[in-house]
């Protein structure tokens, strides 16, 4: 069984709420935060993309062929949901070819909202992160339980899962990288998925075990820090006043480990945790090792920023917040409202 077939432990008591989320498209929006400013000058035109009902790599073969060239010169910093209203950038290689015009892009449902000079494609990852305005409808429960939830949300974040997407259709991806790693072969973007899918289960289930016994947002001995905003990490140091204080303001969370190479850095009770969840899996940890995987460590907190909500009215709730890249609303939103 995979984390994803069973419902993963909530940090919050639980969600007071039961609503339906992307009821249109206009219920899921979300906007890309780059973190950087175009170079105003150079051989691409760096789009922002408005799109409704279409996924990112049909914007991308499509725009490749308005402007007459291979889809390779298109790059792009995330994958975005085709059931949802998302703005994001996307660069298109013009060396020696005059700009099109934009507007007369001929697709219904995809807006090119400005264009500027840069000097580089936009390679996958470049993000810093996403803005979010979801609103769920059809909402019923405890309204008072789920201002308390939202609070405690904004106040101490919630556990940073995995989202269900990361595993596909009934967490089948789990499965295939236990087959793969027995011998099954497959194409090497499959290859990519799967490899993610197993690191991602494992995580999963140390985040679940620290939810459960609540110490997800708190230190365990032997604790390794992840820098908010970052892929670095430190530790394990003695928990002191200057790393408690640090805890506190967000600028460090306890940390869990993307399983690789060696064995994870933690110690004490965190590593003795960690050890645990590998050596019920042999078979994803030896795959992963195989596969010449690098360990590397994930946050087990997520700060939601700038949340805020509003009730629409007695049945619709929106909320709004961003996220670092690499984090899902969905387990935001789950904290919250069991969803359909």
């Amino acid at each position: 069984m995979t984390s994803s077939d069973h419902e993963l432990p909530h940090a919050h008591g639980g969600p007071p709420l039961t609503g339906r989320l992307r009821a249109a498209p206009e219920d899921f929006v979300v906007e890309e935060i780059l973190g950087y400013a175009a170079d105003g000058e150079g051989e691409h035109a760096l789009l922002t993309v408005e799109k409704r009902g279409h996924d990112t790599q049909w914007v991308v073969r499509e725009l490749a062929r308005f402007a007459d060239i291979s889809p390779v010169g298109v790059g792009f910093a995330g994958l975005k949901d085709r059931h949802a209203v998302t703005r994001q950038a996307i660069s298109v290689h013009l060396a020696g070819r005059a700009e099109p015009d934009w507007a007369a892009f001929p697709h219904e449902g995809v807006r090119i909202l400005d264009s500027t000079r840069h000097r580089r494609k936009l390679k996958r990852g470049a993000l810093s992160g996403n803005r979010f305005v979801l609103t769920l409808r059809n909402v019923q429960g405890d309204r008072d339980a789920a201002e308390r939830v939202l609070s405690a949300m904004a106040e101490r974040g919630v556990p940073n899962y995995f989202g269900d997407q990361r595993f596909g259709r009934g967490g089948a991806n789990v499965d295939r990288a236990r087959a793969m790693f027995a011998g099954q072969r497959v194409d090497k973007r499959t290859r990519s998925l799967l490899l993610s899918a197993a690191r991602s289960e494992l995580f999963n289930r140390v985040l679940a075990g620290r939810v459960a016994d609540a110490c997800w947002d708190s230190p365990l001995d032997g604790e390794v820090w992840a820098l908010a905003g970052s892929r670095s990490w430190f530790g394990p140091e003695p928990f002191d006043d200057t790393l408690a204080d640090r805890l506190q303001r967000g600028d460090i969370h306890p940390s869990g480990p993307l399983w690789g190479k060696g064995e994870p850095p933690t110690a004490g009770a965190a590593g003795a945790r960690e050890r645990e969840v590998g050596d019920a899996e042999p078979e994803l940890v030896a795959g992963l090792i195989a596969a010449g995987m690098d360990q590397e460590r994930r946050a087990l907190r997520l700060m939601p920023q700038q949340l805020s909500w509003a009730w629409l009215d007695d049945a619709s709730l929106q909320l709004r917040f961003a996220l670092p890249a690499g984090s899902y609303a969905t387990v935001v939103v789950r904290e919250l409202a069991r969803t359909v």
